[in-house]
């Protein structure tokens, strides 16, 4: 019999604020977190915006040691499992380490972390590169360091499958837990590439929005107008236990994991099927594994990006999916306030679904003005909407054609 898996810690960083109730309150009353970089000076680039977390101190997680040998995306990482392990209350110790692992994404690593020691060996030589550059950087530091702080020395593994990294990282977590491999998962995933290389790269593939006159307004997912995706950066961490293990300890529950699903474009190697032949499959995986009916889902936190040509596939694959009931159902993109974390993204996306279950109010597309007629569903526009959620999914789509969904349901004992 497969074990049953609930979500009952929430830490995140984003573009809206650190912390969880920040975010939370920030995404229900349409609040954007996109603006100019300051990060560096963007005049060179065609876009000059992005989403940048403003409110966080390392040193409010870190050592200062830590702050100056980790990349930043380490840190956003670190914190919000923090957060979301003070919240749980699960404790580590020698009876049950071995039974508590950590699972990360990310997509990129630590790119500025990287752009940095390049610079110092351009300008100084190779003796002047820190040795912690390479354990600083890569991307399984995260669970890695996160492990490190809370002594769990269950399963520890980190991917790399671009903008769904985070996505697989629950999905494969709460897999490990039904299955009973670990009791617990630290889970989610990070990202923090607003930087020179990363921006300039983006910007050659002309996949990122222009409307650098107005940032506030630049991610419109589903939008007619819309005209690329804005970067963002941040962290959402989630701990994931078998249920009996966290009723044992008497801790509040957010919501139960109930299914996953992911699948393959094999298509290109940046843009989606425009059929969302992919992400058809994705979600009707995700449900199978949940054991529900397409008619069962109340909303999806939409992979939604801003870009022509996602925005528009997902919503064929939706459509596919669900039939009739594709019209019945509530979408959103959050990326329209946070911009698109990358990797980060399934991390983040799936603590604003866990929260919508749980409080009864799914967050709006914001800066939705003109409908777009390839994309006519649902969308939540520019306004939260309250509502009873029996079942809701995440999407996350990368880079290569990977896919993957998961299904979150309000708890029942």
């Amino acid at each position: 019999m497969k074990r049953r898996v609930v979500v009952t810690g929430l830490g995140m960083v984003t573009p809206l604020g650190t912390g969880v109730q920040k975010n939370w309150n920030a995404v229900c009353s349409g609040k954007s977190g996109i603006g100019t970089i300051t990060k560096f000076d963007p005049s060179p680039f065609k876009s000059k915006i992005a989403g940048e977390v403003t409110d966080f101190n390392s040193r409010d997680f870190l050592t200062k040691q830590q702050v100056r040998r980790f990349d930043i995306f380490i840190h956003y990482a670190v914190a919000s499992a923090r957060m979301a392990m003070e919240e749980s209350g699960l404790k580590i110790d020698s009876h049950n380490a071995h039974r508590v692992g950590c699972f990360t994404g990310s997509g990129l690593g630590g790119l500025s972390m990287l752009e940095h020691y390049h610079q110092i060996l351009i300008d100084k030589g190779p003796d002047r590169i820190s040795p912690f550059f390479i354990p600083g950087m890569i991307a399984n530091m995260a669970p890695g360091l996160i492990a490190i702080e809370f002594g769990a020395k269950g399963p520890n593994i980190s991917v790399e499958t671009a903008c769904a990294a985070s996505c697989h990282s629950v999905g494969e977590s709460f897999r490990l837990i039904r299955d009973g491999i670990a009791d617990a998962m630290i889970t989610g995933g990070s990202e923090a590439v607003v930087t020179p290389l990363a921006l300039g790269g983006f910007c050659s593939l002309k996949a990122l929005s222009t409307r650098n006159d107005e940032p506030e307004k630049a991610s419109r997912p589903f939008e007619r107008d819309r005209d690329g995706f804005v970067m963002g950066e941040g962290s959402g961490i989630l701990i994931l236990e078998e249920l009996d293990h966290a009723l044992e300890r008497g801790v509040p529950i957010y919501a139960e994991m109930i299914g996953y699903g992911m699948s393959a474009d094999a298509y290109h190697v940046t843009a989606p099927d425009p059929e969302g032949s992919g992400a058809t499959l994705c979600m009707k995986a995700a449900i199978a594994d949940a054991g529900l009916k397409p008619e069962d889902l109340v909303y999806i936190n939409a992979h939604g990006t801003s870009t022509q040509l996602n925005d528009a596939s997902e919503t064929k694959a939706v459509k596919a999916v669900f039939g009739d009931h594709a019209y019945k159902l509530a979408l959103s993109s959050t990326k329209s306030m946070t911009g698109h974390l990358l990797g980060g993204a399934g991390g983040v996306a799936s603590i604003y679904t866990v929260l919508a279950i749980k409080h009864g109010v799914m967050p709006p597309t914001t800066n939705y003005e003109t409908p777009d007629p390839e994309c006519d569903l649902d969308y939540i526009p520019n306004t939260a909407r309250e509502g009873s959620i029996k079942a809701a999914m995440v999407n996350s789509f990368g880079f290569g054609g990977t896919n993957a969904s998961l299904i979150f349901g309000a708890f029942e004992a």
